[in-house]
């Protein structure tokens, strides 16, 4: 390693003379790892392919691996390498498709980036069939790449692939497509060359450019439209995701039922915020306790004890040891919007689901008395006592 200071081009020639002077060294495994990151890092498609496929025998859900590995394949060429793109791309595809759905904060970002996955491993499994000159089943896996994740990449793939087949009449719409479909991705000199081969294709047939404007246009509803879907569906994994204040959000709880905020107006609410790895919310615990049953005769106060982990996993078992209650919430995204930047931090809402008041930490001296007489101010101002 000492040798390969001159970056990873410099690593990969140490790396591989350390394996040929020592081929049966304990640490090949983990060396011929380093190798594969560092190809992909080099774009070296040769060594990608080498040490990729030997990572992939050891562990075949590596789904990056996979990935680069189908890309390097095809790049390579030849019909022996696109069949195995295809079964390292359909590998790729069906560890995407069993993964579980992820909800709540995170969950349209993650699903995000599974369809732009699922998207790749499909063209890859498209240009491995091009390659083997099966064009209809190429044209089955672009149309549902494009499904999966509609966007200017596979607009002007789909459109290749009629090309390639001789289909120049049936690619123009795709290539309007990709010309105009909304995607911040797009490169500007690939849009610029989209609408230079439209042009082209789209004098060809019917004579001149005279029309295409308005072809464009329709081009953009259309695809407008598949954009607008595809982010609706994404963003209904997140009940949150349109939240313009804290009674707008549903919380989840460790149950899995949905708690509304809205449902709390009229009551004074206070927010616990806490994590498993945060010590002085252990020591804080037991005086929310105390609170809870001083105000438990009164059905004007609500105690949410939020829990701001982003492995949920943590959670259930860390309840137990310690030995509370299991009516706990995950925060859901209220930690972004009331900006906590710090465990433990305990926020009190008045009956209208505004922010009253605010602690950051807690000084276990006085964090009792201080968070009761918030309560109570929060009580007072907001209706007449019941107790």
């Amino acid at each position: 390693m000492n040798e390969a200071a001159g970056g990873t081009i410099d690593m990969t020639r140490a790396l591989e003379g350390f394996l040929k002077k020592y081929p049966n060294s304990v640490q090949r495994v983990e060396i011929e790892r380093m190798l594969a990151k560092a190809a992909i890092e080099n774009k070296d498609d040769e060594r990608i392919i080498d040490y990729g496929k030997r990572m992939l025998a050891s562990t075949p859900d590596d789904v990056l691996m996979l990935d680069r590995v189908s890309n390097a394949l095809l790049s390579m060429g030849g019909k022996d390498r696109a069949l195995e793109a295809i079964k390292y791309a359909r590998k790729f595809e069906d560890i995407i498709d069993k993964m579980p759905v992820v909800t709540g904060k995170n969950g349209p970002q993650t699903q995000e980036d599974r369809d732009r996955a699922t998207a790749r491993a499909l063209i890859y499994q498209t240009r491995g069939h091009m390659d083997l000159g099966e064009t209809d089943e190429a044209l089955r896996l672009i149309a549902r790449a494009f499904d999966a994740y509609p966007n200017a990449e596979n607009a002007r793939e789909w459109a290749s692939v009629l090309i390639h087949a001789g289909r120049n009449d049936e690619a123009i719409p795709h290539l309007a497509d990709a010309f105009a479909i909304p995607d911040i991705r797009a490169q500007e000199a690939d849009r610029q060359a989209d609408r230079l081969k439209l042009g082209e294709l789209y004098s060809k047939k019917n004579g001149s450019e005279k029309g295409l404007g308005d072809f464009i246009l329709a081009s953009y509803d259309r695809t407008s439209t598949f954009v607008e879907t595809h982010r609706k569906k994404v963003l209904g994994l997140d009940p949150n995701s349109g939240a313009q204040s804290l009674l707008d959000f549903t919380i989840t709880g460790l149950d899995g039922k949905k708690l509304q905020l809205q449902s709390l107006k009229g009551k004074v609410v206070v927010l616990d915020f806490w994590a498993t790895w945060c010590e002085p919310c252990r020591i804080q615990h037991p005086m929310y306790e105390e609170l809870k049953k001083f105000y438990s005769t009164r059905d004007d106060v609500a105690f949410l004890n939020l829990s701001a982990d982003e492995d949920h996993d943590l959670v259930p078992e860390f309840l137990l040891k310690q030995k509370w209650d299991r009516h706990v919430y995950f925060e859901d995204g209220l930690a972004r919007m009331l900006q906590i930047t710090g465990i433990p931090t305990t926020v009190v809402l008045d009956r209208s689901g505004k922010v009253v008041s605010r602690i950051n930490g807690f000084n276990p001296e006085s964090f009792l008395s201080q968070l009761k007489e918030r309560i109570n101010d929060a009580l007072s101002q907001s209706g007449p006592s019941t107790k």
